[in-house]
């Protein structure tokens, strides 16, 4: 998706290279792509199959460490449910038409606090919910300001959340009393290009730690507040640009897990003294490290260790300085739960799973057995896991020179090299986003069906580096543009790919290089699906969310100094270059690429006689969180492909 500045959780290691975690073997040469023979395979996949499969969100745990609260789709809204920490049936806590996301459960118990917008509006507002009866209060109840990401004082009594007044390009950290039913702004008068985000409390809840983020994503500070006057320090002043992000504060209330990239370039961990602002690094890696939790008595702490898209749990003994991998499978592991993935007695972690052939579920991790046992079961509906494709990881070079691009390849079953097959040029959005070893519902469905698939993650990708990072600051659809060309030229070497048949596909940023791809480079492609994309760098300018603003601001330049740059990166000066069929998707809420950029597209090429399918969910913001609009989109994108773009046995019926 569109991101704004990156923000990031952060982490921890000892002195401790990543021999235990080795870099995926990648494959350079595009020869050695094969299809491999599966004679069990089905081609009974359906879009509706695929997206019952559910979607677990969030969890937090409850303070006795006997239950689970976490956000599921499984009545077709993304909603609270529990579970037994044991694993078990799972019940529905809230029943709402509208998104919920971010749940955390009090330390008296009594309530759980989550934040839901209207629409995809992403004008949120924090609500309670009783996990024991049941009953619901908005506790914002504000349509003109957005509050997210609530965190509970240790005592029970005030909840720290972030807030941005809808008109505002800053964000601010409040505190809300919930006995006086009075609200305490901790940070006030935050420049515009500034964002503060990710409060943290100490155990005495006399302080906040917070994380403040310039809009142009290439610069962080670690700042400590106290809760009573709101008076802040910082923590990590320094020169030229670097990031800090907080992760957790030390029960003993000395130290701050942080992640930055000072070190090297590279996002590493490290602890920080607070009264000193020293820093200890703990890691001095070349892949990025995300942080985790301490235990509660201070003396483990998690990490989680990205290497080239498939990312595995750590867990480190502070006393003897061990650090141990947990025992997982290959794909996206992740510690999750608020305030902490440790139980209260330190003696289990929660965890997500997500791997290429298996969407998300919750595990629980108990460390004296080193055994997991799985809570969620997001298979259903006779999805099978052999039906699925593991991408194969593939390096090639940029067309500059500069840079080596990542990307994940997925080959259809039982594939001839015949060079007869579509191919789908997939890209992410962000642009500080990667693509990973994760369950992609549609990418597996169009696989299912005979397409070719290589994700790139293209220069401005997050996981290689601060350089690779910013790449493409003041270059937006410049040099990012040319890694994902080189994605198709790539492919179309393996010797399985008709270069008639390449197709473009992509959502938000990804939607607005779908949509430079299809006119800067027009021969190439043979469909293109741009999904809530952005197309005008002026009128996105004009009419996006202000943070938003702000970042496309600082890493495009001004627009008036800068206009031929904005002019040649908008594809919507060059539509009348298009040879390629469209069909666009759109949110009637979307607050980062609004539905008239999309708008902008369908009509200047109807107006030429061109051809743009257009659909827009009047319901939804940015991407699609109901599941009857996901089905519905999808399929809609898969019946455009199947019928523009047929694989070489295509009956074209096959999303019936």
């Amino acid at each position: 998706m569109r991101t704004l500045p990156l923000f990031a959780t952060l982490i921890v290691m000892s002195t401790f290279t990543l021999a235990q975690a080795p870099a995926p073997q990648a494959i350079t040469d595009p020869k050695q792509i094969t299809s491999q023979a599966n004679a069990a395979v089905e081609k009974s996949l359906t879009i509706e199959k695929l997206y019952m499969t559910r979607q677990i969100g969030r969890p937090t745990w409850s303070p006795d460490g006997k239950h689970v609260a976490f956000i599921s789709n499984l009545s077709g809204r993304n909603n609270l449910w529990l579970v037994p920490a044991e694993g078990g049936w799972p019940t529905q806590l809230t029943i709402s038409d509208q998104r919920q996301t971010a749940p955390a459960w009090s330390p008296d118990g009594k309530w759980i606090a989550y934040q839901s917008d209207y629409d995809g509006d992403e004008q949120w507002d924090i609500f309670l919910v009783s996990p024991k009866t049941g009953k619901v209060v908005n506790l914002t109840n504000t349509r003109e300001i957005a509050e997210e990401q609530p965190s509970w004082s240790p005592d029970g009594r005030y909840l720290a959340y972030e807030v941005k007044p809808k008109t505002a390009s800053a964000i601010e950290i409040d505190v809300y009393d919930t006995l006086q039913r009075e609200t305490r702004h901790i940070t006030t008068g935050t420049p515009n290009d500034k964002l503060n985000s990710g409060p943290i409390w100490s155990c005495d809840g006399k302080q906040i730690i917070y994380t403040q983020s310039q809009a142009k994503g290439t610069d962080s500070n670690v700042f400590i507040a106290e809760v009573a006057t709101g008076k802040s320090t910082l923590l990590t002043p320094h020169e030229g640009e670097a990031l800090y992000f907080a992760s957790d504060f030390a029960p003993d209330g000395k130290t701050v897990l942080i992640t930055s990239n000072a070190a090297n370039g590279h996002e590493n961990a490290a602890l920080l003294d607070i009264a000193t602002k020293k820093i200890h690094w703990l890691t001095k890696d070349q892949w990025e490290v995300h942080g985790g939790d301490f235990s509660a008595d201070g003396k483990r702490l998690t990490w989680t260790v990205n290497v080239d898209g498939n990312t595995n749990i750590f867990l480190h003994d502070l006393a003897t300085g061990k650090t141990t991998a947990l025992p997982l499978p290959a794909g996206v592991n992740e510690t999750a739960g608020g305030p902490s993935a440790f139980t209260h007695d330190g003696t289990r972690l929660l965890y997500h799973h997500n791997g290429p052939t298996a969407p998300s579920d919750l595990w629980v991790y108990t460390l004296a057995s080193g055994r997991s046992h799985q809570l969620t079961h997001a298979t259903v509906g006779g999805v099978r896991a052999e039906d699925m494709v593991e991408p194969a990881l593939v390096h090639y070079p940029s067309k500059d020179g500069k840079w080596t691009i990542s990307a994940f390849v997925y080959m259809p079953w039982n594939l001839p090299r015949n060079a007869q097959h579509p191919a789908i040029v997939y890209v992410h959005g962000g642009p500080t986003s990667q693509t990973v070893n994760s369950f992609n519902r549609f990418v597996q469905y169009m696989v299912n069906q005979g397409y070719i698939v290589i994700a790139p993650n293209y220069r401005g990708s997050t996981g290689y580096g601060k350089e690779f990072q910013q790449a493409n600051l003041f270059d937006m659809g410049g040099g990012d543009l040319q890694d994902v060309l080189s994605a198709a030229e790539w492919i179309k070497q393996t010797g399985y790919v008709d270069p008639k048949k390449l197709i473009l596909m992509g959502g938000s940023y990804g939607g607005y290089l779908t949509m430079m791809g299809v006119t800067k480079a027009p021969e190439v492609w043979a469909a293109g699906v741009p999904i809530v994309p952005f197309v005008n760098w002026f009128t996105e300018i004009a009419n996006e969310d202000p943070v938003l603003r702000e970042s496309d601001l600082a890493t495009m330049g001004d627009p008036v100094k800068n206009k031929a740059r904005y002019e040649d990166r908008s594809p919507i000066n060059f539509v009348d270059q298009i040879k390629a069929p469209l069909f666009l998707l759109a949110g009637g809420h979307d607050p980062r690429c609004p539905k008239s950029e999309a708008q902008q597209v369908v009509d200047a090429i109807k107006k030429r006689g061109g051809v743009a399918e257009y659909k827009v969910y009047e319901n939804e913001g940015h991407g699609f969180a109901r599941v009857e609009n996901q089905i519905d989109a999808y399929k809609r994108v898969a019946d455009f492909l199947l019928a523009k773009v047929p694989p070489a046995d295509c009956s074209c019926s096959l999303t019936e």
